[in-house]
């Protein structure tokens, strides 16, 4: 089994970047964290040749220049970047937007807030899940 070494958090609140940075200390987990505070952001990373390729990407769906359904819109398009699982942390609870989420692809979608054990639990959940999977690029 590989191990997931980087990971593309796009997120805009501090609060939620400093508790997923501790969830992953909490969980041991040794990892490269990369953060966009953006969608425009997160694409630029991703398109850049000369950055690692993440092998999770942490997505909020509530963006400034560019959401999170018109981030995956962007990573999609591209057939190297859309095999990298991406689940949604949102506060949106609206059905159509977990439905429009599962129909572009994501690995999963969790309501924000929640608890912080609640949140390193799902973290472990689909880390766990990822690992077992073994994506073919997982270097």
């Amino acid at each position: 089994m590989k191990d997931i070494k980087t990971i593309l958090h796009v997120e805009d609140d501090s609060i939620d970047v400093m508790s997923t940075k501790r969830a992953f200390k909490a969980l041991n987990f040794d990892c490269e964290i990369i953060h966009a505070k953006n969608g425009m952001e997160g694409i630029n990373y991703l398109l850049n040749e000369d950055n690692k390729k993440p092998q999770l990407i942490l997505l909020d769906l509530n963006l400034p220049l560019m959401n999170g359904f018109e981030f995956l819109d962007e990573k999609n398009k591209i057939e190297s970047l859309k095999i990298i699982p991406t689940v949604i942390f949102s506060t949106s609870t609206s059905e159509q937007d977990r439905l429009d989420a599962y129909k572009r692809g994501v690995a999963g979608y969790m309501v924000k807030p929640m608890s912080y054990e609640g949140f390193v639990e799902k973290l472990k959940y689909f880390i766990d899940y990822w690992k077992i999977n073994e994506i073919p690029y997982f270097d």
